[in-house]
């Protein structure tokens, strides 16, 4: 067994443990389960480069939501999300996806891995200890379908941005010192 082959059987095991279904090509049935792992899935042949294979493609409820990147373990992870970001854009347009590019982006080991949110205001891969349940998924796709469906008039979408990352960044400014910003306290 190759050092990636390895990986490759610590991942299924992570990811039935978070209780994705995980299958290869030959048997995939997107609606197995709420969450599918189909593991080395063909992308997109692309223009002259190609997109190749994703080690896994993640569908919830019957659509495509991301791309796992395994790497041999001990591999640098730092750099990888450039390869899984790539493989995200080269979901064939015939195949159900919640959006494109692919929002959800792992790099794993099966020791080590890494997630990046594409809907983040500005994505970026951050160290993970688990694969998120397929139920995480579920509820922060019907978070942001509910804020993007607001209605006509109103601002709710504004209020309340699709990610944590981008509500934290409507924030008010913290107020330091008393006094100042709309806080006070006086001694009386």
């Amino acid at each position: 067994m190759t050092p990636k082959q390895k990986a490759r059987v610590s991942i299924d095991t992570l990811l039935s443990a978070a209780g994705w279904h995980v299958c290869n090509v030959a048997s995939a049935n997107i609606h197995a389960a709420t969450g599918v792992a189909i593991g080395e899935f063909p992308l997109n042949p692309g223009f002259g480069f190609g997109f190749g294979f994703a080690d896994y493609l993640l569908y919830v409820n019957g659509k495509a939501c991301g791309v796992i990147e395994a790497k041999k373990e001990g591999a640098t992870l730092l750099g990888v999300e450039v390869q899984s970001g790539r493989y995200a854009q080269g979901l064939p347009s015939s195949l159900p996806a919640w959006r494109r590019p692919l929002p959800f982006l792992w790099e794993s080991t099966g020791v080590e891995t890494h997630f990046t949110n594409g809907l983040d205001p500005e994505p970026r891969a951050r160290n993970v200890f688990v694969f998120f349940r397929p139920e995480l998924l579920v509820q922060w796709h019907a978070y942001l379908q509910a804020n993007s469906q607001a209605p006509a008039g109103s601002n709710i979408a504004q209020e309340t941005p699709g990610t944590f990352l981008a509500r934290v960044r409507l924030m008010p400014p913290l107020v330091t010192e008393w006094g100042t910003g709309g806080a006070s306290f006086k001694n009386s």
